[in-house]
Parts: C-alpha cells; sequence; structure tokens
C-alpha cells in the first residue's frame, strides 16, 4: 500500500478572505418576528466563527444597517458577505474576523471564492 502523502491542514491562523452569499431566510423561518433581526446578527456571527476559526467576530456597522434596513421583522433574505480574517494589534497570535456587506445586483450564479492575502 503506498504511503498517504503529507497533506497540509487547513491553516487557521493566517490571513485569509473569504466571499459568500448567506441565507438568512433559512435561519430566521418559523422564530419569534420580533426577535428575527437580533438573531440574524447572532447566526451570522456564529456561521462565521465555525468557518473562519475565530471566536472574535466583529460586524461591520454597513452590514448591521443592511440587515436592520427592514425593521427588526422583516430582514433581508439573503446578504453576501465578505468574511477576513486578521491579526489582533494587541496580541500576535489572536485573530479576529471582520464581517463586510458585499453589495450585489442579483444572487444568481455567485460562489464562494477565497482569496489568499
Amino acid at each position: 500500500m503506498p504511503k498517504q502523502q503529507d497533506r497540509k491542514k487547513n491553516d487557521r491562523t493566517g490571513p485569509v478572505t473569504v466571499v459568500t452569499t448567506f441565507n438568512l431566510h433559512k435561519t430566521l423561518h418559523g422564530k419569534q418576528f420580533r426577535k428575527r433581526a437580533p438573531r440574524a446578527i447572532r447566526e451570522i456571527k456564529k456561521y462565521v466563527s465555525a468557518t473562519m476559526g475565530t471566536s472574535d467576530v466583529r460586524v461591520t456597522p454597513l452590514l448591521n444597517q443592511q440587515i436592520w434596513s427592514r425593521g427588526v421583522k422583516v430582514p433581508i433574505r439573503r446578504v453576501r458577505i465578505s468574511m477576513e480574517r486578521k491579526r489582533s494589534d494587541e496580541d500576535d497570535e489572536a485573530t479576529y474576523t471582520l464581517v463586510d456587506y458585499v453589495q450585489v445586483s442579483s444572487f444568481k450564479g455567485l460562489t464562494t471564492k477565497k482569496v489568499e492575502a
């Protein structure tokens, strides 16, 4: 049997940017009306934390404003987000993820893009 090649493990410490579409409608279906926009922010943070491997997730004011644009009861159904993992200024080893809003005209045919920094 041939030896398995050493596979490069998924490096979750270096800076990287991932642009993806997040479907809020799936996560908010059947939830209480007055808690939908705050839950949308929590669900985005939970998804980004799992995807990027950082516990410190920061949402930009522009993304927050877009989610809350239609009020607490009816947040937007889909959102295109850019997740950028950065090194913290205080600690050299610590990283955080900055989540930003990406404006698109249509969600048709969009895929996840990974950009190495």
